[in-house]
C-alpha cells in the first residue's frame, strides 16, 4: 500500500480529474499573483487611495483566519482539558490551521503595496497599532503551529530525538498557541473598532473583538466537521461522526451567546433602527443572522440532526457561511458606505491561494501519517 521515498511513505491515492483541475486553477491563480507583484496593485486591482483593502483582507485574511480557529480549540480540548477521545481529530485540524496561516501570510504578500518590506514589522515596532499585535501573533502562532504539527513529520522520518523533545514541551506549546490565537482572533475585530466612520452601524460595535472571537470558535468547529467529511470522501478514511457530534454540542451555546450579545448590543445602541430601512444592508444582515447563527444553532442543538452525516455537515456549512458573510459584510460590502467590486485578478488570486491550500493538504495526507491506515475504498471517490 505504500512506496518508500527515503523514510517517508507515499500512499497510493488515485489522482482524479478534480485534483488535476485544482492544480491547473491553482497554477493560473498564482500566476496572476506573480503578475500583481510585477505590475503593482493599481494595475491588477480596483483598490485606490480611498479604498485600501478588498477581498484579500476581508475574505482571505479575516475569514480564513477565523475558520482556522478549530486548531487551537481542538488542541485545548485534547491537551488542556485532557479529553483524549478527540485525539483522532487533532492532526488534520492542526494541519488545516497551519495551512490557513501560511495562506494568510501569502495573502499579505499579495495585498501589501511593498511586499518585500513585510519583514519591517520585526524592526519597526508601532505598539499602538492593532496591526502590530496581529502581525506578531500571526508570526508567532504560525511558528507554534509548525512545532505542534512537527511530530507528524518526525514520525514519518523516524526521528526519535526531535520527537521526544517536542513531546516534552507539548503542553507549553499548546498554551502558547491558545493565548496567541485568542489575542489575534479578537484583535481582527479590534482593528475595525478604530474605524467607526467606515463600518456600517449594523456591524460596527465596540464589542467587535468579542464577536470575532466567539464566531471564530463556532465556525472553526464547523471547519473541523468539513475537513473530516472531505477526508472521508476523498481518501476513504472514517468519518468520525460520533466524535464530531459530541464535540459540536458546545456550538449552540457559543452561537447562542453570540446572538444574545449581538442583538442586545443593537438594542442598547439604538442601531436596530437600520433594520427597519429595508435596504440591502438590512436584508443581508438578517440573512447573516438567520442563516449563519440561528439555523446552525438549532441544527447543532438537535441530537437527531447532529448525529446524521447530512445534518452535521449542513450545520457546519451554515456556521462557516455565517462567519464568511459577517467578515465580508463588515469589512468589504458595506465598508466605507460604498459597494466594492473586486477585479477579476483579485478573485483569481484568492481562488489560486485556496487551491494551493487544498494541494498542500492533499500532499500531507499522501506523504505523512495524518490518519490511521485507510480502508480499501481509499482514493476511489
Amino acid at each position: 500500500m505504500a512506496i518508500k521515498l527515503g523514510d517517508i511513505r507515499l500512499r497510493r491515492y488515485k489522482v482524479g480529474p478534480g485534483m488535476i483541475f485544482i492544480w491547473i486553477v491553482g497554477a493560473l491563480g498564482l500566476s496572476v499573483a506573480a503578475w500583481r507583484w510585477i505590475a503593482g496593485l493599481g494595475a491588477t486591482t480596483n483598490l485606490s487611495d480611498h479604498r485600501g483593502w478588498g477581498i484579500w483582507i476581508s475574505f482571505d485574511m479575516m475569514a480564513g483566519i477565523g475558520l482556522a480557529a478549530g486548531a487551537f480549540t481542538i488542541a485545548a480540548v485534547v491537551y488542556i482539558f485532557n479529553l483524549k477521545k478527540f485525539y483522532p481529530l487533532v492532526r488534520p485540524t492542526l494541519l488545516t490551521g497551519f495551512i490557513s496561516y501560511i495562506l494568510a501570510a501569502l495573502t499579505l504578500l499579495a495585498d501589501l503595496g511593498f511586499p518585500l518590506r513585510i519583514w519591517h514589522l520585526v524592526i519597526y515596532n508601532n505598539i499602538h497599532s492593532p496591526l502590530f499585535e496581529i502581525g506578531w501573533c500571526v508570526m508567532l502562532y504560525s511558528a507554534v503551529l509548525a512545532l505542534e504539527f512537527s511530530p507528524v513529520v518526525f514520525e514519518a522520518l523516524h526521528w526519535k530525538v526531535p520527537l521526544k523533545i517536542i513531546h516534552g514541551i507539548q503542553v507549553p506549546l499548546i498554551i502558547a498557541g491558545i493565548t496567541l490565537s485568542t489575542l489575534h482572533q479578537s484583535t481582527l475585530g479590534t482593528m475595525l473598532t478604530i474605524m467607526p466612520y467606515r463600518i456600517h452601524p449594523l456591524w460596527y460595535s465596540p464589542l467587535m473583538p468579542v464577536f470575532y472571537y466567539i464566531s471564530a470558535i463556532a465556525a472553526g468547529l464547523g471547519m473541523v466537521v468539513f475537513e473530516s467529511y472531505n477526508s472521508a470522501r476523498t481518501y476513504g478514511y472514517r468519518f468520525e461522526l460520533k466524535l464530531l457530534s459530541s464535540l459540536t454540542k458546545i456550538v449552540p451555546w457559543v452561537l447562542g451567546l453570540y446572538l444574545v450579545l449581538k442583538l442586545g448590543e443593537l438594542v442598547v445602541s439604538g442601531d436596530y433602527v437600520y433594520l427597519l430601512k429595508g435596504d440591502l444592508a438590512s436584508v443581508l444582515f438578517i440573512i447573516e443572522i438567520m442563516g449563519g447563527v440561528v439555523i446552525p444553532m438549532l441544527m447543532f442543538a438537535d441530537p437527531k440532526t447532529r448525529n446524521t452525516s447530512n445534518g452535521i455537515i449542513w450545520a457546519a456549512f451554515y456556521a462557516m457561511g455565517g462567519l464568511i458573510m459577517n467578515r465580508i459584510n463588515s469589512a468589504l460590502t458595506f465598508f466605507d458606505g460604498a459597494l466594492y467590486l473586486p477585479a477579476w485578478s483579485e478573485i483569481a488570486v484568492s481562488v489560486g491561494l485556496t487551491c494551493l491550500g487544498i494541494i498542500m493538504f492533499d500532499a500531507a495526507v499522501r506523504f505523512l501519517p495524518m490518519f490511521p491506515e485507510p480502508t480499501a475504498e481509499a482514493g476511489k471517490k
